[in-house]
């Protein structure tokens, strides 16, 4: 009875929380500056160590936008000289920078490059190797440019989601982010998350910082925390469409999703109290403050809460089996009926974010990540436990071979 209790307590206070937190985001009051822009010149950063298999299709689709630009813009971030990546660049007349430090991570090469390049641009763009770009991408998120905002988030498509269902589920995190995330954050003009690349920062900021600051396994989100913390404007454009490539192996799924939680919860350590501060005497950007005040703590309550039932409902099952006086059917039908409730959710959710979305999965595709999907959302669970107990957590290279969308 007290477990049951205590179940109910997490779970209650998830879904409070998860209530407070979409209240509050809406007293967002952090409104764009009168400096609208009409032209810009702008630079592309694309870090890409060792990626010779996959870099010709993101130089291809550079050299076809519908906004031209010249290629020498365009900063290809290496390791070596000897990379394979170098001959392919050359050949599109991209600016390549050889690296002449070792520390591995993207925000370190970012850095590094930032700190070489003697030009000025209005803004910078990010992106990874393996991205490819609709033709109309710069024309579509230069709009949101010209209207003001510091940072623009292009949508994130995927080019294999076709593949096999893991792919197709890791490219649906993305569309959590953007799709149920970001465009509700849009409508009341609070920060966006930032996920991955795809984006632009505008060069002011690039002068402020005298470089790129954020080198922490997930420098995306930890630039969105100091967005939030410094009232940077953010807005997610879903017409301007990049893609990329997801993995094909759960493993890696593994490994990737253990970096990012192990570098969330770094960079809160680092921001969250700063934000905690500022929040008390700072109302303008109070919604997006709170907002990642509570990060996901929402979510973790809810796991807790129903992983508790479940582990209460396995000792009840296991002690069923040598005590006759408690029926092992009822052990059983708790434990299904919590389960199934669970699993119809999360079912629910994914049947919302595709229809919702615009990914490239075809029907079959789709109907397989419904049913394969909430199995998937479970096994952060597990990511987020070696995350928890793992000292140290590389920057592990995965290695990209779609070479188009």
């Amino acid at each position: 009875m007290l477990l049951d209790l205590i179940c109910l307590c997490f779970i209650f206070m998830g879904i409070l929380l998860l209530i407070v937190g979409n209240i509050n985001i809406r007293k967002n009051k952090n409104l764009l500056k009168n400096d609208k822009v009409t032209n810009a010149n702008f630079a592309v950063l694309i870090p890409a160590r060792d990626e010779s298999l996959v870099i010709e299709g993101l130089l291809k689709s550079l050299k076809v936008q519908t906004i031209k630009f010249s290629m020498q813009d365009v900063y290809v971030i290496v390791e070596t000289k000897e990379d394979k990546t170098v001959e392919i660049c050359q050949k599109y007349d991209a600016t390549v920078i050889i690296r002449t430090t070792k520390r591995p991570r993207k925000g370190y090469a970012l850095d590094e490059a930032l700190k070489q390049i003697k030009k000025e641009y209005d803004l910078y763009f990010i992106f990874d190797a393996d991205n490819v770009l609709d033709k109309n991408y710069f024309k579509e998120i230069l709009e949101t440019y010209k209207q003001g905002y510091d940072i623009g988030v292009g949508y994130r498509n995927c080019k294999n989601g076709n593949d096999n269902v893991i792919a197709a589920c890791s490219s649906l995190t993305f569309s959590m982010i953007n799709t149920l995330g970001n465009n509700f954050r849009n409508k009341y003009n609070a920060n966006v998350v930032i996920s991955g690349t795809g984006f632009y920062i505008k060069g002011k900021w690039i002068k402020k910082w005298h470089g790129y600051p954020f080198h922490s396994l997930t420098e995306d989100y930890e630039l969105s925390l100091y967005s939030i913390l410094h009232d940077l404007t953010t807005y997610y454009n879903d017409k301007a469409i990049f893609y990329d490539e997801q993995p094909t192996k759960y493993q890696q799924t593994v490994k990737q999703r253990v970096r990012w939680i192990k570098g969330y919860f770094d960079s809160r350590k680092e921001y969250i109290p700063l934000i905690a501060k500022d929040m008390k005497k700072n109302k303008k950007n109070y919604g997006s403050k709170y907002s990642a005040y509570l990060g996901v703590r929402a979510y973790i309550y809810l796991a807790i809460g129903i992983s508790l039932y479940i582990l209460k409902n396995l000792i009840l099952l296991f002690i069923s089996m040598f005590d006759r006086n408690i029926p092992i059917y009822i052990a059983l039908i708790f434990l299904f009926f919590i389960i199934l409730i669970a699993y119809l959710v999360m079912m629910i959710i994914t049947v919302k974010m595709i229809k919702k979305d615009k990914l490239d999965l075809n029907k079959k595709m789709k109907i397989k990540t419904i049913f394969y999907n909430p199995i998937y959302l479970t096994t952060y669970v597990n990511c987020a436990l070696i995350a928890l107990f793992k000292k140290e957590v590389g920057w592990d290279k995965i290695e990209h071979k779609v070479n188009k969308k």
